[in-house]
């Protein structure tokens, strides 16, 4: 079982993990909502960017890990969170807005999930999603080399940690189209100035590193974590400056109904 997300892991990135949700709120083409849902918000970070978006709708955050709403709880103590899990979630009636920032990479059989949601909004209902497209990144399939050697392999052999690649952009709108007016998908590349590679590995702890460590004891994550920093420091050598570059492909989504 993977244990909980921690939201202090993943909030010391906060920056720049808020830049996808406020380029994908950026897209949303609603200019009111009654109702808006964040889907998989997390420690309230893009719940917040939709209650500044749309102040006079009612914004409902729902997540499925413990720590990540209580943090968003503590963050906006005057909004409503549900703990769900989105694989068997519906929205309540006249919702206008189904955002999802980095989380249905996680839920099985997403695609379905995402026609399924879409099927539930209103005429003129707006489901928008973001999701990392990175598995064949370096960091990634670092992971991947990692977990396939040393002391760890037998418990992670076991443990299916990695992610699956996302379907093609054309297998989004052939699944989706059908039953929407407007669809538009796109990928923007960030490219992240961190400050070191140990920055890096810090980043997917709070992510991708999840599954691969969950599995293990401390002693085996420490082995596992120290290979997997040292593979990181070559793969992403410094720049002149001493910081490097972590470069970060996401795939977007916004579906109106």
């Amino acid at each position: 079982m993977i244990e909980d997300w921690s939201a202090r892991q993943y909030l010391k990135f906060e920056d720049e993990r808020t830049r996808p949700p406020r380029d994908l709120l950026a897209q949303v083409p609603l200019t009111s909502a009654r109702r808006v849902v964040d889907l998989g918000c997390g420690p309230g970070n893009s719940t917040e960017l939709l209650l500044q978006r749309f102040p006079q709708a009612q914004v409902i955050g729902v997540d499925s890990s413990p720590d990540m709403l209580r943090q968003a709880r503590e963050r906006l103590p005057n909004s409503e969170f549900a703990q769900a899990d989105l694989a068997s979630w519906s929205p309540p009636e006249r919702t206008d807005l189904l955002f999802g920032n980095a989380v249905f990479q996680w839920v099985p059989d997403h695609p379905a999930v995402l026609r399924r949601l879409l099927g539930a909004l209103p005429a003129g209902g707006v489901l928008a999603v973001q999701m990392p497209d990175n598995t064949e990144e370096p960091a990634l399939a670092l992971m991947r080399e990692v977990a396939a050697s040393g002391p760890w392999a037998a418990p992670l052999a076991l443990a299916a940690a990695a992610r699956d690649d996302l379907p093609t952009p054309v297998a989004y709108y052939d699944l989706l189209k059908p039953h929407c007016a407007q669809l538009d998908i796109w990928h923007t590349v960030y490219n992240h100035v961190m400050a070191a590679p140990d920055a890096l590995v810090e980043w997917f702890r709070g992510s991708a590193l999840r599954p691969f460590l969950s599995p293990l004891d401390e002693v085996m994550r420490r082995g596992f974590v120290a290979e997997y920093t040292a593979r990181i420091a070559k793969a992403y050598p410094p720049r002149h400056d001493g910081r490097v570059l972590l470069r970060f492909p996401r795939l977007f989504i916004v579906a109106v109904r």
